[in-house]
């Protein structure tokens, strides 16, 4: 079989839905960040900071996806929260609902988790120049 179908992206209704938690995964973060009580300054300095493994792509699309993967993924904001809230530090809290918001932003924006073929290649499918061309 050939064809649009072909991309290992989702589309459609699904990948509506899925940007749809991000836009709520964002909100909810920024909430739970309200929560804290940490100042709002640390939200906004921190809030880019998993961009930062954008520069492992000029290792290589690879070593790009492998660390943009690492720092968009749910799991490290998820035992990020689970050390805070088993210390009973809130200011670790704050920074896993940081990094929670910025992932939902980004799934918001389409900009999912990227494949090695390139950084345009998501799997809520293709970003930037990829998706102007298709």
């Amino acid at each position: 079989m050939s064809g649009a179908n072909d991309s290992p992206a989702v589309a459609g209704g699904p990948r509506a839905l899925l940007r749809a938690e991000g836009l709520v995964t964002w909100g909810a973060a920024t909430f739970a960040f309200s929560l804290t009580g940490a100042p709002w300054w640390v939200y906004a300095a921190l809030f880019f900071v998993p961009d930062v493994s954008f520069l492992a792509y000029l290792a290589g699309a690879r070593a790009g996806a492998i660390a943009y993967n690492a720092l968009h993924s749910h799991i490290g904001p998820a035992v990020l929260a689970a050390a805070g809230f088993a210390l009973g530090m809130e200011e670790v809290l704050a920074v896993a609902a940081i990094w929670v918001a910025h992932i939902g932003f980004d799934r918001a924006l389409g900009y999912g988790l990227k494949y090695a073929s390139g950084f345009g290649d998501t799997h809520l499918g293709p970003v930037g120049r990829k998706a102007v061309a298709s």
